[in-house]
Parts: C-alpha cells; structure tokens; sequence
C-alpha cells in the first residue's frame, strides 16, 4: 500500500494531529513510520490525489500543526513512497543528515518576500524622471513620432523597468538579509522583481516582520511588498 508522506520529526516529537485531515477527499487517518530516532507523518496515499486547493491546503495545515510543536523536514506536497517499509528504511538510512539537519533548523522559521511592482506607476515614474522617454512619448502621442522612436521609446522603457527592479530587488535583500541567517533567491521573473525565502531564528520572527512592513511601506506607492510567515522551513529541507 503506497503512503503519502508530509514530514519528518524526531521520535519526541508529540505529533498532536488528532483533529487534522490529510490529503483526498476521503482523508486516511494520519500516523507515524519510525525509524529510530526518526519519524515520519504519513496517511494512505489517496487515488484521487490532485493539485487541487483543497489537497495543498490539507498537506499546508498538517505541517504547520506538526511545526507548531517542534522542528520538522516537511516534504514537498505529493511526495508518496510505495509503503510503510520504504519510509522506516529511508528514516534508517538517513537517520545522521535527517537529525542534523532537524537540529539546524530547530527554533526557525521561514519568511517569504516577494514583490510586485505596479505597471501602470513604474512607468508613469519612468516617463517622469526620464526627460528622453517623455520626449519620445510625447512625439508619438502627438502623432509626429517615427518607427524608430517607437523602437527608441520601447527600448529605453525596457532597459528603465529591468535596472529600476534590480535595485529595488537589491534594497529588499540588503534591509532584509541582517535579521536571517539563510536565504534561498529565486530567479526575478515578470511577475516579482525580488522573490526569496530567508531563514530566521524564531526570538527574531517578529523583529523581521516589523523590518518586513516598514520596508513596505518606505518602499512607496506602486510597489507590493508581500511577506509570508513565519512558515515552516519549506525552502531549508
């Protein structure tokens, strides 16, 4: 019988799941696999297992339980193994990086930042304080502009928007990085000019928020700050 698995605890860990559901529509009951110093949370793994909302939000809420009472590797969603027996041997054989690491991440968090910027402000700034850009784009609304202005205007908006977000990605990182121990960046994408997980001791949890919205909100009007946490270490398994 395959087995969905959500995390890893030590052996103490109380594992207080008694009124939370796992994955499916018909949830399986959650138990523990050990392996001995080690356990794993796992359910019967569902047939109908899907990318749905109401499936990622089940495996979400069962690792924060287990990470509101001590440290956890939780698993990224989906993760089945083909039975009991696989986990208690998985649990064995990496028992010394598992505890390890289990140890390192003992009494941290994990906050996301990702920001957004609005378009229609960044390039109201652009045409503002780039006296070429406003030329161009005054030429071309008023009908008098060439096919080499357009490419001229289209050329120097693109270059303002990239050099614009990657300082704006390298202040969140600069203000944020202090209060972390970690980070984990992913690329900058058309959708978030800065998107990155940082690994906070827990006594700073609320220092780093408060670091978080101030940021936000010096960051000014047309910029999105959106911070997510404390959660846990997702990025730092």
């Amino acid at each position: 019988m395959s087995v969905y698995v959500y995390a890893i605890t030590k052996a103490e860990h109380p594992l207080g799941l008694d009124d939370v559901k796992g994955v499916g529509e018909d949830p399986a009951e959650l138990h523990a696999v050990n392996g001995d110093d080690l356990s794993a949370v796992v359910s019967e793994a569902p047939a109908d297992l899907s990318v749905s909302r109401r499936d990622v939000e089940a495996h979400h809420d069962v690792q924060e339980r287990l990470w509101a009472d001590g440290a956890i590797l939780p698993m990224s969603f989906g993760f089945v193994a083909p039975d009991e027996a696989a986990v208690e041997a998985l649990l064995r054989e990496r028992a010394e990086a598992f505890s390890q690491r289990l140890d390192e991440l003992t009494g941290r968090a994990e906050f996301n930042v990702k920001g957004v910027h609005d378009e229609d402000a960044l390039l109201r700034s652009i045409l503002t304080e780039s006296s070429r850009a406003r030329e161009l784009n005054d030429a071309i609304r008023e009908g008098g502009g060439t096919y080499e202005d357009r490419l001229a205007l289209g050329e120097l908006v693109a270059q303002e928007v990239q050099a614009r977000e990657e300082a704006l990605g390298q202040e969140v990182l600069a203000t944020l990085r202090p209060y972390s121990l970690d980070e984990r960046l992913s690329p900058a994408s058309q959708q978030y000019f800065v998107n990155a997980s940082f690994l906070v001791e827990g006594e700073r949890s609320e220092e780093f928020a408060e670091a978080g919205g101030e940021l936000a909100e010096a960051l000014g009007e047309g910029v999105n700050l959106r911070l997510r946490g404390p959660l846990p270490p997702y990025s730092f398994v």
